[in-house]
């Protein structure tokens, strides 16, 4: 028996991780994990997958709004495309992404959303072309 109030948060985790991101993404990052960062993959997968984002307060398409719009007022630009694709399997439209962005140019800058919403485009184009092959 485990010491954790939800022994099967990592398991959820890394369920959840791979509805929303993928298996191939997941299974890329797992193997790029080293002794050293297993530690921290181990915290976001309970924390971040099996914790916040396993919790059905709110839907995966909000969740999925409201980490675009935090990433993008936070300038963690490198997290976007992740995220964006991921909209795939949350249920985030591409408005619903162009909404999130409008909150952050009012209310975090507009130069942030102005980029996070040039990576969107990008990642949504690349996203279809890879449909279409």
């Amino acid at each position: 028996m485990s010491d954790s109030p939800v022994p099967d948060r990592h398991a959820t985790g890394m369920r959840t991780r791979r509805e929303v991101l993928g298996d191939m993404h997941v299974d890329r990052a797992e193997a790029q994990t080293s002794d050293l960062d297993r530690p921290f993959q181990d915290l976001i997968t309970v924390s971040a997958w099996g914790t916040v984002w396993a919790s059905d307060g709110i839907s995966r398409r909000e969740r999925s709004m409201l980490t675009l719009a935090l990433l993008a007022a936070t300038g963690n630009w490198e997290e976007i495309p992740m995220h964006i694709r991921a909209t795939a399997r949350t249920g985030a439209s591409q408005r619903d992404v162009l909404e999130a962005f409008q909150h952050v140019a009012i209310y975090c800058g507009v130069p942030r959303a102005n980029h996070a919403l040039k990576l969107a485009k990008q990642t949504f184009a690349e996203m279809e072309e890879e449909e279409s092959r």
